[in-house]
């Protein structure tokens, strides 16, 4: 089961960074997804991931505080705002396109409502 975890966790780390380039793949939930799997399959994988400096961030913001940083909310919305544009101008039947809209403004809804890690400047401000 450690290698279908791993596997898995490859998968997910490919796809994550695949969304780095590609707008319409969310990059963070794969990541996310790496890290549990990495997690029960690979620890020194898992502290790889976690630890790299650019997939890492957004993986420790999460755990740690369950934040998410403004630049990946804008990134994210604007990657739905576009498939969802892609799908009306496909011809997508209407009745996937309403499912499609409201599960969209849900994900929005929960992704913008999440809290934004503190910068430095509102850290100072608060002690």
């Amino acid at each position: 089961m450690k290698y279908v975890w791993i596997g898995l966790g490859w998968l997910f780390v490919i796809l994550g960074v695949v969304g780095i380039v590609l707008p319409l793949l969310p990059t963070t939930p794969f990541l996310l997804a790496a890290a549990v799997c990495f997690s029960r399959g690979s620890q020194q994988m898992h502290h790889w991931l976690v630890n790299h400096p650019t997939l890492g961030p957004p993986i420790v913001n999460w755990q740690t505080n369950r934040t998410i940083t403004r630049k990946v909310k804008v990134v994210a919305l604007l990657s739905m705002s576009g498939l969802f544009g892609i799908s009306v101008l496909m011809g997508i039947n209407d009745a996937i396109l309403l499912l499609q809209g409201v599960v969209l403004i849900i994900v929005g809804v929960f992704l913008w409502r999440q809290k934004e890690p503190q910068t430095q400047t509102e850290s100072e401000e608060l002690s």
